[in-house]
């Protein structure tokens, strides 16, 4: 609509008019300013007074009931509900709301009134795994197992990150590994795995086993390392059956070879004919200053590979690897034998392997022949007998730090064909 303005008071009329909408504008918006200054300050007073500066805003009330149920000086869970019953008439659709009044009803002790609206809270938004996750987390307080599993299953399902959460939750509920696979976790490798990840972290290893089982019975590739914390926790409470069953497994299903030897060896990979795994029953290698690790050709047209370090001469190295940890029988005579060569390794403080138990290092504890110099393809070799409950051995190549003024290593070792044979291995019965 247009307004002429060919006269002063038709002007004027225009002028009081403008002035008084933007008078009315500003007012408004300084209304809604002050409500949102009130309603986003830390003190409860001036979020009350702002939620009631701004009718029909449920959010400002969700806030009011929040701060009234999370005071932890002085909860008010009364008045929280009220605050999220305000916040619901305002918008009755909304499942957080109903979310945060069955928390608060909860807390009143109100079980029957917080699984009510809970379960509207799940109807309006029946795919959030916030909701599941907070609904069967109520249900496990409650004993509710079955229907509470089955949430948190969801929620997981939903939200993987929830997982280490819902493995501990579970599981401290009723210590059942069986409800904890049936029910609470989706059948899948990244579950199981973590599974496995918390009972190690308690140091519960049978439930362990039964998540291994699982996640071998999927026939499904992983990476080898993610078995490591496993494994190194059953190697430390000495169960050698089971560290041997799961190294085999779990080369297997990662389609890293297999763990058994040809020539009757304790050994895995004895011709180094893979890549260091670093873990498991596998050879160890980490980077030591002064020394560079390769593989290179073994001592004769056999498969397989030796390994060589180029110490540099500019350190005096405490030498304990390459390693391996290796599942024994108890009281059993061995034979180690490996093939050594060397070239121009000063001081003398050489290479040689030594063979230990862990458990058992006074009874157990054998080394070959310390080679300097320099030395074409030599065999070393060492007989020992296993303590009576002995489970692992040690095989490592070792060097002692030299005390000499001129201690600094230099020069190449090669080591190739290392085995650890028992007594009897591979002979017929009689």
């Amino acid at each position: 609509m247009e307004i002429p303005l060919d006269g002063s008071g038709r002007r004027r009329f225009a002028l009081v008019s403008s002035l008084a909408i933007a008078a009315l504008l500003s007012f408004q918006a300084g209304e809604v300013w002050l409500a949102n200054q009130r309603i986003n300050s830390q003190d409860l007073d001036s979020i009350e007074r702002g939620a009631s500066l701004m009718p029909g805003n449920g959010e400002a009330w969700d806030r009011v009931g929040r701060f009234e149920e999370y005071d932890f000086a002085n909860p008010n869970p009364a008045a929280a509900i009220d605050a999220y019953q305000r916040a619901i008439k305002d918008d009755p659709n909304s499942s957080y709301y109903w979310l945060d009044l069955g928390s608060a009803y909860e807390l009143a002790g109100d079980d029957a009134q917080a699984q009510h609206a809970f379960e509207r809270a799940r109807s309006d938004y029946p795919l959030s795994a916030l909701i599941a996750w907070t609904y069967g987390n109520f249900l496990l307080r409650r004993q509710a197992y079955d229907q509470a599993f089955a949430e948190i299953q969801m929620s997981v399902r939903a939200d993987p990150r929830l997982l280490p959460l819902a493995i501990s939750r579970v599981w401290r509920s009723n210590e059942n590994v069986t409800q904890l696979l049936d029910r609470a976790l989706p059948p899948d490798t990244n579950a199981y795995l973590q599974a496995i990840d918390f009972f190690v972290s308690i140091h519960e290893m049978d439930p362990g086993m039964a998540v291994w089982n699982r996640l071998v019975a999927l026939n499904q590739p992983f990476v080898l390392s993610r078995s490591f914390p496993f494994m190194d926790e059953l190697i430390g409470e000495n169960r050698a059956d089971d560290a041997r069953r799961v190294w085999q497994q779990a080369l297997e299903v990662t389609g890293a070879g297999s763990a058994k030897s040809a020539d009757h060896s304790a050994i895995w990979d004895g011709n180094f004919t893979r890549e260091f795994s670093n873990g498991g029953l596998g050879w160890r290698w980490h980077s030591l200053l002064g020394a560079a690790i390769d593989f290179d050709f073994p001592p004769t047209s056999e498969s397989g590979r030796s390994v060589r370090i180029d110490f540099s001469g500019g350190s005096n190295p405490n030498l304990q690897e390459p390693a391996q940890v290796v599942v024994v029988d108890s009281g059993r005579i061995y034979h180690f034998h490996a093939e050594m060569k060397t070239e121009g390794i000063t001081t003398e403080s050489g290479v040689q392997f030594s063979i230990s138990d862990p458990s058992h290092a006074s009874s157990v504890n054998a080394t070959t022949d310390n080679l300097t110099g320099t030395h074409g393809w030599t065999s070393v070799d060492a007989d020992l007998k296993t303590a009576p409950d002995s489970h692992f051995v040690n095989v490592r190549l070792i060097r002692s730090p030299s005390r000499l003024f001129d201690n600094k290593l230099a020069g190449t070792v090669w080591i190739a064909n290392i085995s650890l044979v028992p007594s009897g291995a591979g002979q017929a019965s009689p």
